[in-house]
Order: structure tokens, then C-alpha cells, then sequence
């Protein structure tokens, strides 16, 4: 490392397959002396994904961690965070979040150690998970405490320049996958559709919702959509649910009352299976009542898909121009959810106009762009060290 390098901790939850590429990019960074501090290694009651340990190139450890869950309140107990602060003597804090008590810990540290402390974070004022008044509070009091912020796009910088001060330093670092990657395993599952197609007893034709599989991701919204097709168009276009959850057997009883139409449940797929999922579909739907922002958008955009959102996943402003690669559609409503469907599914010229611009848009939006945002956050400030 350069001795002019700025020692940075990275404090995130999960090691998520998607910000691998990001912190490897990062790592690359002659400025930075990178280490991340993961409070779990993953969520296996949320989060069935992989994880790529051998795909990590950064420094990094992973807490010991306790979780509980009353309702949908979802606690995270760590130890050692405080220890592993006192050992690595960072320059500046980026911590992702504001609602783990790891989170309030390190903040306290900075403060304490007269260390930058930067949020991360991704939350909009369409986000439902918050609004309970308490909530709120806490929020704001923490914001008060950091030097600066990173978002991933509009909608989180809009709803951050709300509660922070007006002359709070605000950067962007647009949410991001290995666009390449999925690209290419697209590619290849294209020159062998056939045999995909019946590994996971797919549809020759196909709508998609990827995600889990709970009333919260819009999937009842997409299913009524669905049976509001026209009966020839549903005869000839299935529509798949690619993912797990609560929802399901609910899902599949009210399936089968449509008719004609068939609806898949291939189960949760790992970034393998759904790259092939997005290189075979016809369009990706995600009428979320509430995400933040919805990186299955990026994956699927990445494969040359048209996107039809809701309108208040996080990335709906940034990642979809309506009637340009997608559609964006009013929450909770069905009927214009179906319409938006139908539109794209009918137009197959017009279909292949729009997954060609989200491939153009998405070109943007690179793990080497999200790591160039994160990096400028932490080397903005004066970096003195302890």
C-alpha cells in the first residue's frame, strides 16, 4: 500500500454475492487500505444465496454474530466489533445502515476516536419499513452524527437532502452487479435454451418475478395482472416465480384458478440458474410495495430484459424510462400492471428495442463505478489519522 493510503473500514451485513465485485474493485485502489468487517457471513432464513469465498480478493472478517427475529423485527447481536475498530485504527468509517446496533456502536467509536464516519445507505421515502415515529427519531439522530453519505441513486438522495441538513455532503455510488458476468452466462445458456428450458421445466415463452416470494415483493399484484391478460395471450405466455417465501403455497392455490395460463415455481435460484432465467424471459416485473432498490433489476437489465416496476422500488428513477426500456407502474395497481405487461409482451419488435437500452443504461452502472463512488467518499475529507 501507498503511504499516503487511507486506512478504511467497510461495515456491512452480509457478504452478498453482488458486492463482491465492488469491494474487489475497491481493493484495487492504491489510495485505500480496504478492510471489511461483515456482521454475518449470511442469512440463511432470508438469504439462501451462495457464498463466493473464493471470489473475494480484499481483507475482510466476519463478527461473531447472534440473530433473533420477533414478527418482522430482525435483530443482529455482534461481538468484537469494538476490538477489531481498536486494532485496525481506520481513517474513516463507510458503515452500511443505520438499523443494526453494530451500526450505533461504530458511530459511538468514531465519535470517540475523532474519526470520519460516513453512512451508506439506501433508504427513500417510498420505503415502508420505516414511518413509525420512534423509528424516525433514532434515524435523525443518527444522521446528525455523520460527517458524510453515500447513496446508490435519486430516490435515496432525495429522501437523505429531507432529513439531513442542506449542506450535507451527499455521494452517489450506483447499486451494481458484475454486469459482464451475467452477460456472459446469459450467452451461454442461450446456445443451450433447450436443455435449460427442461432442466427447469420452463415455458417456451415467459413473464418473470425473481425475488422472495412474500405479499411485501408485489407478487399477488403480478398473479392478479396475470389472470387480467387475455385468455389467448395466457394460452401462449406463462409466468414464472423464480424464489421462496411465505407466499408460496398461497401462490400456487390461487394459480391454479387461472385458466387458461400456466404459472411456474422453480424455486430459488442461485445466480447460475437465474442468469438463465433472465436470458430466457421475456421481460422481468417487480411491483414491489416496498425495496429499497431491487438489484434484481440490474441482473436482469445486464441480460438485455425490458424492466416493468412499481413505482416506489428504489430503483425505478434511475434504472427504468417509461416507455424506453420498461414501464413504470402505479403500486398495488393490477389493472395498469397488466396493461404494461400486455404492451411489451405483444410488441415483440418493441421488446427487443427496450432490452437493447436497458444494456445501454446499464453499461453505468459497474461494479468499477459503485467502488469509484465509495472511494471518493473516503477520500474526500481531511483523514487525520489517530
Amino acid at each position: 500500500m501507498s503511504k499516503m493510503s487511507r486506512r478504511l473500514v467497510l461495515i456491512t451485513e452480509l457478504i452478498a454475492p453482488y458486492r463482491i465485485p465492488v469491494f474487489n474493485a475497491m481493493a484495487r485502489r492504491s489510495e485505500l487500505e480496504l478492510h471489511i468487517i461483515f456482521l454475518a457471513e449470511t442469512d440463511e432464513a432470508l438469504r439462501q444465496w451462495r457464498v463466493y469465498i473464493d471470489e473475494i480478493r480484499f481483507s475482510y472478517q466476519v463478527l461473531r454474530s447472534w440473530r433473533w427475529r420477533m414478527g418482522k423485527q430482525n435483530i443482529l447481536i455482534n461481538r468484537g466489533l469494538g476490538r477489531a475498530l481498536n486494532k485496525l485504527r481506520p481513517q474513516i468509517i463507510i458503515c452500511g445502515g443505520y438499523s443494526y446496533i453494530a451500526s450505533w456502536e461504530a458511530q459511538l467509536w468514531a465519535r470517540r476516536h475523532r474519526v470520519e464516519f460516513v453512512l451508506w445507505t439506501e433508504s427513500t421515502h417510498q420505503d415502508a419499513r420505516g414511518k413509525r415515529p420512534w423509528v424516525e427519531w433514532l434515524k435523525t439522530y443518527f444522521l446528525r452524527h455523520c460527517d458524510r453519505f453515500v447513496v446508490p441513486g435519486k430516490a435515496s438522495f432525495d429522501y437523505l437532502r429531507l432529513l439531513a441538513s442542506s449542506s450535507a455532503e451527499i455521494l452517489t455510488a450506483p447499486n451494481a452487479v458484475d454486469n459482464g458476468w451475467f452477460a456472459g452466462q446469459a450467452g451461454n445458456i442461450k446456445s443451450h435454451a433447450a436443455e435449460f428450458r427442461q432442466r427447469m421445466n420452463l415455458p417456451s415463452r415467459f413473464i418473470l418475478f425473481a425475488g422472495r416470494l412474500v405479499p411485501e415483493k408485489g407478487v399477488f399484484d403480478l398473479l392478479a395482472a396475470y389472470a387480467k391478460l387475455d385468455s389467448s395471450l395466457r394460452s401462449e405466455v406463462g409466468l414464472v416465480f423464480a424464489g421462496d417465501g411465505i407466499s408460496k403455497t398461497e401462490l400456487a392455490k390461487q394459480a391454479k384458478q387461472i385458466t387458461p395460463g400456466t404459472v411456474f415455481f422453480p424455486g430459488f435460484a442461485q445466480r447460475e440458474d437465474l442468469a438463465g432465467l433472465y436470458a430466457l424471459a421475456e421481460l422481468l416485473v417487480l411491483p414491489t410495495h416496498s425495496d429499497p432498490w431491487g438489484l434484481v433489476v440490474n441482473e436482469a437489465m445486464a441480460c438485455g430484459l425490458p424492466i416493468i416496476v412499481s413505482n416506489v422500488a428504489g430503483c425505478a428513477v434511475d434504472l427504468v424510462e417509461d416507455g424506453w426500456n420498461g414501464y413504470i407502474v402505479p403500486l398495488r395497481d393490477a389493472e395498469k400492471l397488466s396493461a404494461a405487461i400486455d404492451s411489451v409482451v405483444q410488441q415483440p419488435e418493441m421488446r427487443l428495442q427496450m432490452g437493447a437500452r436497458s444494456l445501454e443504461l446499464i453499461r453505468n452502472y459497474s461494479p468499477e463505478a459503485c467502488a469509484d463512488g465509495l472511494a471518493a467518499t473516503a477520500i474526500s475529507g481531511p483523514g487525520e489519522a489517530l
